[in-house]
């Protein structure tokens, strides 16, 4: 008998999940090309133009015909400049060989993930937490453990919780601060006290995913790697898409301990090769740029984060804390969980309640399941506030519909 054509893939493959951010995001197109007045609120995307000296040298570097192949780890004039920023922002000292750039930061945590964690290793992660991270350890041959967070602690995990999820066969911690899904924003005082768990574990690594760094409100960014008792554990995550709106340039990097930067480039040199020529050259004029476009872009979110945050605070059994970073919120809706709409529909999940919102209001959010925030939505403010006021006057409307008394 032939075998179909699903059972000659991967098993790897077959067990994972897809993007539930892509998917709604899909299914709210749908729905918008069949004439409905969606507002989708579901893709982590900045909505603002990359800024113009990045455009400007991307031009210039295809007019000079900066058009071939690169070195694999990225053009030593980019890695350059990546040390260099990571010395003056974040205090981490790396030499450019200890650097390696890639086609976004998700390839970079993926390759990260890949080159450390061996069949059977344990990861643990903070949830909720990026979709893709669980599915990437999985991928990996490793299993993912997940440590569960909550409103009371602004969604970040205690070092008690990282104590109890550590075992002999931890290999991995993925941290993210600011968080993607809830803009969670580890202080530093939080940060230390989970250096010092894993300091009494030194076979664990840490991966460090920090592309919304510059995207916080009146708090402190702090990187991990800048704790020396552990920094040789740490591979640091970063990238270009999130501050300078440049999402579609695929242009990420890691910096690490030079045996591990050189296992990734042995992979990526298998896998992609280097990034994109033009792409390298409009990350050099990124951060050399002044910082006056994020500042703007920064301050314009921080209005829209307070203005959608107080419009969701009058949903009655609502509760959603004040995130101090990236663009998401992330509200415990538990209260509705089980609530019956207006056709005796009951909403058992976050799924379905997600789906109620887009079906009957026309607004697209993530269910916190797919994050692992079975309580939870997500809501990405990165949108205009007069969608942002419009949607959420419809969740109002919405969660008022429900009877979940």
């Amino acid at each position: 008998m032939m075998p179909t054509v699903t059972e000659s893939f991967n098993p790897r493959l077959e067990a994972m999940q897809p993007s539930a951010t892509l998917a709604m995001t899909a299914r709210a197109a749908e729905r918008r090309r069949a004439g409905h007045p969606v507002i989708g609120l579901s893709a982590g995307e900045p909505d603002f133009d990359t800024p113009a000296p990045v455009r400007e040298a991307a031009i210039a570097a295809i007019r000079e015909g900066f058009t071939h192949y690169t070195d694999n780890k990225g053009t030593p004039e980019l890695r350059d400049a990546i040390a260099r920023k990571l010395l003056a922002d974040n205090g981490l000292e790396y030499d450019p060989g200890q650097i390696i750039c890639s086609n976004g930061a998700k390839q970079s945590v993926m390759q990260a993930v890949t080159v450390l964690c061996r069949p059977g290793d344990e990861v643990v992660i903070p949830a909720p937490y990026w979709v893709s991270y669980p599915e990437m350890v999985r991928f990996s041959g490793g299993n993912p453990i997940v440590v569960t967070t909550g409103v009371a602690s602004d969604w970040k995990m205690s070092p008690e919780q990282l104590e109890a999820a550590i075992t002999d066969r931890t290999r991995l911690v993925i941290l993210c601060s600011p968080s993607n899904p809830t803009g969670s924003v580890y202080t530093r005082s939080e940060m230390a006290a989970l250096v010092e768990v894993l300091e009494r574990h030194e076979h664990v690594y840490v991966i460090s995913d920090e592309i919304y760094e510059h995207l916080v409100y009146g708090v402190e960014h702090v990187s991990i790697a800048s704790w020396a008792s552990i920094k040789d554990r740490t591979i640091t995550v970063n990238g270009f898409s999130k501050a300078w709106a440049m999402t579609g340039w695929r242009l990420g990097y890691m910096a690490a301990r030079p045996d591990i930067v050189q296992a990734a480039s042995k992979l990526q040199g298998q896998y992609t090769s280097g990034p994109c020529s033009i792409s390298q050259r409009a990350g050099i004029a990124a951060l050399n740029m002044s910082s006056g476009p994020i500042d703007e872009m920064v301050k314009a979110f921080r209005h829209r984060r307070d203005v959608t945050l107080a419009g969701l605070r009058t949903i009655p059994d609502l509760v959603c804390p004040e995130p101090e970073g990236a663009f998401y919120l992330f509200p415990d809706v538990g209260a509705y969980l089980g609530a019956r709409t207006e056709e005796g529909t009951v909403v058992d999940s976050t799924e379905a309640l997600c789906f109620y919102l887009l079906e009957a209001y026309d607004v697209a959010l993530v269910p916190g399941s797919a994050f692992g925030g079975h309580r939870g939505i997500r809501l990405s403010y990165a949108a205009s506030l007069e969608n942002l006021g419009t949607a959420v006057e419809r969740m109002v409307r919405a969660f008022d519909a429900l009877d979940h008394a």
